[in-house]
């Protein structure tokens, strides 16, 4: 008879994770959070998931993260949980949704737009389109997520 074998996962003292990404998207997360090599970190990539069938998950020892940098993580993962542990015990867990205002952390992919050739911050505002698109404040064109590039 076979059985199942299943890897176990440690649990973290204190730190957050970020479960239910979009399967694909943690290269992205990473990319966001800017990790210097020194955290304790796991990441899991296209796992199993009731909610999304395949997703990605990241788990990261002593790190809160920023107002930045979870705004950021929505806009490339708008279906993920963030989690806050501490002691071990998940102290907030919350569904992350991408800001309807969004300053500064999106680039414009319009080398015509002022933000591109000034020092100007950008802003951007959610659309109501599905899918779901950004304006630029001073261009005012629209834009997927896909098509812009978060700022590190």
């Amino acid at each position: 008879m076979s059985q199942i074998k299943q890897i176990k996962v440690n649990a973290i003292k204190n730190g957050t994770v970020i479960d239910h990404i979009t399967a694909g998207k943690v290269r992205k997360v990473l990319d966001i959070l800017e990790l210097d090599g020194t955290e304790i970190v796991m990441v899991g990539m296209n796992l199993s998931s009731k909610k999304l069938n395949r997703k990605d998950i990241v788990k990261i020892e002593n790190k809160e993260l920023s107002r930045n940098e979870v705004n950021s993580i929505a806009l490339v993962a708008p279906n993920a949980t963030l989690i806050i542990i501490k002691d071990f015990e998940v102290e907030k867990k919350v569904s992350l949704e991408i800001p309807e205002n969004i300053e500064n952390l999106i680039v414009c992919p319009n080398p015509k737009c002022i933000t591109n050739s000034e020092d100007i911050k950008s802003k951007f505002r959610l659309t109501k389109d599905e899918p779901v698109k950004v304006r630029c404040f001073y261009c005012e064109k629209k834009y997927l997520i896909d098509e812009v590039k978060i700022k590190k």
